[in-house]
């Protein structure tokens, strides 16, 4: 797979960095002279392209005609907005991902200027922080679809109102699915009359309320008393 990042910053650095390892072709586009020094010790030197990133001819040298995701790390909000518009409009780069740089100007990083996915830091802080507040000892896995479902992983305790309870009779909203139950570290695919015992691990596939309300049933009901 084809990566062009626009910005040498730390994160774009890091991104690149990662990105190789896992053998991915990836391309960096950066201006700003004093950051082409460290680059140039961080990454191999035939995945730097030295330019503007809103500048096609740059752009073009670096390969984005054949890119089959483009990722705009610049500094500042304007810039990656320009390239990320760029990169769809003129070479039709299948997948547009980019950096927020000021909370404030979030709410323009959508299909407008064509940005398929909006990284804006500050609300994915606010987003864990709420979650972890609200889900106890629920782990997130893995999110699905820019994170409006996940795969979340939590132990039966011993008290739980789900212990000894069929899952059919859970009560579950249809967006949160029992994947699977790891019972006595084997794995059993759950089917309705399956019943949660104490001590099974459930794997499960939900929205944000699903899990709020499979959290509650997989609490220990000693959790709240004095």
């Amino acid at each position: 797979m084809i990566v062009l990042i626009s910005g040498g910053g730390r994160t774009g650095t890091q991104l690149a960095t990662l990105l190789i390892l896992q053998n991915h072709d990836v391309r960096l586009i950066e201006y700003r002279s004093e950051i082409m020094t460290r680059l140039h010790k961080d990454l191999p030197t035939e995945a730097i392209y030295e330019g503007y990133p809103t500048d096609p001819k740059v752009l073009e040298l670096a390969g984005i005609q054949q890119a089959n995701i483009f990722v705009a790390c610049m500094p500042n909000d304007e810039e990656n907005l320009a390239t990320c518009y760029l990169a769809r409009t003129l070479y039709q780069v299948p997948r547009i991902i980019a950096r927020v740089n000021n909370p404030r100007n979030a709410w323009l990083f959508d299909d407008k200027f064509h940005v398929d996915v909006a990284l804006d830091q500050a609300d994915v802080f606010a987003s864990l922080i709420e979650e972890e507040m609200s889900l106890g000892d629920m782990m997130t896995l893995l999110k699905l679809r820019r994170g409006e479902y996940s795969l979340v992983e939590e132990k039966v305790p011993a008290g739980a109102k789900a212990a000894g309870v069929a899952i059919k009779d859970l009560s579950l909203p249809e967006e949160c699915i029992i994947a699977g139950v790891i019972r006595d570290g084997k794995l059993i695919l759950p089917r309705g009359i399956t019943i949660l015992e104490p001590g099974d691990e459930i794997l499960a596939i939900t929205d944000r309320r699903g899990a709020g309300q499979l959290a509650s049933l997989l609490a220990s009901t000693t959790e709240n008393q004095p």
